[in-house]
């Protein structure tokens, strides 16, 4: 085995008579191989091509294919050599960690199979597939010159080495990747990101204050040894007139002890809050019951919104139902050569209801906003846990809102806030051993595809870009950040702190710190999520953001809202009402105490909270809004990105979602290395048909009558794109219709005196004949698809056509 700096390989000794010494091993591979320290290479094979995606230029890239005890890793040829001096990467632009690795699958001579640790193989594999939990597919094609005892080794090495996910393998991973000496030092001394807010002190929290000028509102420490709950963080944001003292008699009253707290405040001066529900059968003094709307109400004295979010929102088994359909409809089952049909494709993903899920999200918050919009009115969003859909509305209300959410720094510092230090559950979540398939739900992958289509729909608002999302989607199921893997802020300082805890009548519940834990530190330091350095190169960091311009303040008229002082409303379905028992020590059929110094919510202000949310028609398209005042004739930045909801406005995140997918589809039949690629062939078959129809087009124009205006096609070619090319494009009233083409390219009009075009026309017979593509019934026929066309198209079976 030999040793050295970060960048010398360490070779495992796969025969007990193999002896590498260090210039026949750099002659071996050719190639300059960055190992982080303690890294060992256990096998490698030479002359590898891999299979580039459309991101990645597509094409196919040569290079040497390494396997090590924490990724596989794939070095192209004439790499240059790496600075020993640079700072360590965990993964390169190629290389895939083994914890990301779900299945190894093989494609040899018409035949694929699925390698597992204690499988055999009886032929050699011509092309190497890894299907990641990103769903990402990797492909990986051997070249006739690698040997075949090197292509056999490597892949019985990554499937031994690859494991599926418990306790045990999480952790020799995260040893593998960080557990040296070196790398605990490094990771010790790395430097945070300045320029965001991590949240994890009250002077974090100050700042935001300050940021939105929430000037009624303070940070409380009363939960600073996670006494009071244990969910939430360490620092609460709280209004000034409640005191400590006071404000823990409230915990009790809610689950978790998740009580009413500050998370945003709009420009216009309205609060955003997140709560969990009401526990039941408390009693309610009267000190409590004021202490609780205090917290309530906020800085508001009129009107509060209680934003239900149980009943229209997905529950987390929904999402892990949506997004396990989704999966398997994106990649398919290459071991059974099972795929959906192209023609059911599209009902099999609006089947998946995942899309349905991103549209009522995106419709909840849309909602928020608008109220938030009026001002001068406290919202509340309540959910029974406060972990869940509370964080995805929260976000999404101000990253709609608030145009510094929508900056990498500022969207870092937001998913801090609402759901790292909120108290999320993405250990919980995600399950990473999955040893808990009944917590496992990706609320986080829902949040972020519905940022995307935000970004989809207003990208000239946005400084982050699809990268960035794409990103972070594929961090969260590396088991490698201390972002994702814990439950709460508590868990994180625990394993930081290498805290226990003891319980006395006394004290209580305290954590206590090991005798030893600063000598023997055994699971290695976690960086945070946020320190793109350790995943990703600086070219693929520049890609991170785009070009905006900075946001111009404009003032503007509030619309306010005439309602009793202490009015409380539920909000739910779209509608507003005002239930007896929203508030439990207001309902007067409870046994507790009753008596509250605020009047009753009137049914009186339902209308006026209605004409709110009419003021914005969802339904319409969010660039049409026109502002009631224009002192400088600028869009105020604050006015809320209401995303158009219908179904063609809601897309599928193709980068993420369909990267693999061309890979899964066009090996769910095995076809020989040496067979051109289905996709090629079907580019070809494509090329071919266009041409001809460029030749029956130059052939018909040249037929045309004599004196017939030609017209450019650029109604034609504005309709090819979105596939509309055969229907007619809509036209004003009272404008004459054009007459239909003689050709693809050239466009007849007859003279003044005749009659407007229909879109049906009478030919000598008698007969209706449509004209949509061609001008008249003696035009050139389409010539007939070759069979080789619909063979090459996979999915396409016998007796089934392409339309």
């Amino acid at each position: 085995m030999l040793t050295g700096s970060k960048t010398t390989f360490k070779v495992r000794q796969m025969l007990p008579d193999m002896k590498v010494s260090w210039p026949r091993l750099a002659m071996l591979l050719c190639v300059w191989f960055a190992c982080t320290t303690g890294e060992c290479v256990l096998q490698r094979a030479v002359m590898v091509r891999k299979k580039l995606t459309a991101r990645e230029g597509r094409g196919w890239l040569a290079g040497t294919l390494l396997c090590t005890h924490f990724r596989v890793a794939f070095v192209p040829e004439d790499s240059p050599k790496p600075d020993d001096n640079a700072d360590p990467v965990l993964l390169g632009d190629h290389d895939v960690a083994l914890a990301s690795i779900e299945k190894v699958v093989v494609v040899g001579p018409n035949r694929t199979k699925v390698v597992t640790p204690n499988s055999s193989l009886k032929f050699t594999p011509e092309e190497l597939l890894l299907y990641c939990r990103d769903l990402r597919v990797v492909c990986f094609l051997f070249d006739r010159l690698t040997p075949d005892a090197q292509v056999i080794e490597i892949t019985y090495t990554i499937a031994r080495t690859y494991q599926p996910p418990k306790p045990g393998s999480v952790l020799s991973f995260q040893n593998a990747a960080l557990g040296s000496v070196e790398m605990k030092q490094f990771l010790s001394n790395r430097r945070r990101e300045a320029h965001m807010n991590w949240f994890e002190s009250a002077t974090d929290w100050e700042q935001e204050l300050d940021r939105c000028g929430a000037t009624g509102w303070r940070v409380s420490s009363v939960n600073d040894r996670f006494e009071m709950s244990t969910s939430l963080s360490r620092f609460i944001v709280i209004p000034q007139r409640v005191l400590d003292t006071e404000l823990k008699k409230s915990f009790a009253h809610f689950n978790e002890g998740r009580i009413p707290r500050w998370c945003w405040r709009h420009p216009w001066g309205s609060d955003l809050l997140r709560m969990a529900s009401f526990q039941n059968n408390i009693y309610h003094e009267k000190d409590d019951i004021r202490n609780l709307e205090l917290i309530l109400f906020g800085c508001q004295s009129s009107l509060c919104v209680v934003v239900e979010l149980g009943d229209e929102l997905p529950s987390p088994t929904d999402i892990q139902l949506a997004h396990s359909r989704l999966r398997a409809l994106c990649l398919g089952d290459i071991s059974t050569s099972v795929s959906v049909p192209d023609d059911k494709w599209l009902s099999t993903l609006e089947s998946t209801h995942w899309l349905d899920y991103i549209r009522s999200c995106l419709k909840k918050a849309s909602e928020v906003a608008c109220l938030l919009r009026g001002g001068h009115l406290t919202v509340a969003l309540q959910e029974a846990d406060d972990r869940d859909m509370s964080c995805v509305v929260s976000s999404l209300v101000q990253v709609m809102c608030d145009p510094q959410c929508r900056t990498q720094h500022g969207f870092q510092g937001l998913v801090q806030k609402e759901w790292v230090m909120a108290g999320h559950r993405f250990y919980s979540r995600m399950n990473y051993h999955r040893d808990n398939d009944k917590e496992e739900a990706p609320v986080f992958l829902l949040f972020l595809d519905c940022v995307w289509q935000l970004l989809s729909q207003y990208p000239s608002h946005f400084q982050l870009t699809g990268d960035f999302l794409l990103a972070l989607h594929d961090s969260i199921h590396l088991p490698l950040f201390s972002s994702f893997m814990a439950n709460c802020q508590r868990e994180r300082c625990k394993r930081s702190q290498n805290l226990g805890q003891s319980y006395t009548p006394v004290n209580g519940w305290r954590d206590t710190l090991h005798p030893d834990a600063l000598a023997d530190l055994s699971d290695p330091p976690l960086p945070p999520v946020w320190d793109w350095a350790l995943q990703y190169s600086k070219h693929r960091r520049d890609h991170f953001t785009q070009p905006v311009s900075p946001p111009h303040p404009v003032m503007r008229d509030i619309f306010l809202l005439d309602s009793i002082t202490g009015s409380v409303f539920l909000f739910s379905h779209g509608t507003f009402s005002c239930p007896a028992n929203l508030l439990p020590w207001r309902s007067s059929s409870s046994g507790v105490y009753k008596k509250s110094h605020r009047r009753v919510a009137s049914s009186e202000n339902v209308p006026g909270l209605e004409r709110l949310l009419k003021a914005w028609n969802l339904t319409e398209s969010p660039q049409g809004l026109v502002l009631r005042s224009a002192h400088q004739g600028q869009l105020d930045p604050h006015e809320p990105l209401i995303p158009l909801l219908m179904g063609p406005c809601m897309g599928l995140w193709r980068e993420c979602y369909l990267r693999g997918a061309l890979h899964a589809q066009a090996f769910s039949h095995p076809v020989s290395a040496n067979h051109p690629h289905p996709m090629e062939q079907l580019t070809q078959e494509l090329q071919e048909l266009k041409d001809k129809l460029a030749q029956v087009s130059r052939n018909s124009s040249l037929s045309s009558k004599n004196g017939e205006h030609k017209q450019s096609d650029d109604n034609l070619n504005q309709n090819t794109g979105d596939g509309t090319f055969l229907f007619r494009a809509p036209r004003t009233a009272g404008v004459p219709a054009p007459r239909p083409a003689a050709s693809l390219t050239s466009t007849s009009f007859q003279n003044s005196k005749s009659p407007p075009y229909t879109s049906t026309q009478k030919d000598k017979s008698g007969s209706k004949k449509h004209t949509f593509l061609f001008g008249h019934s003696s035009a050139a026929k389409l010539p007939r698809l070759s069979g080789s066309f619909l063979r090459s198209r996979p999915g396409l079976g016998p007796g089934q056509n392409s339309t």
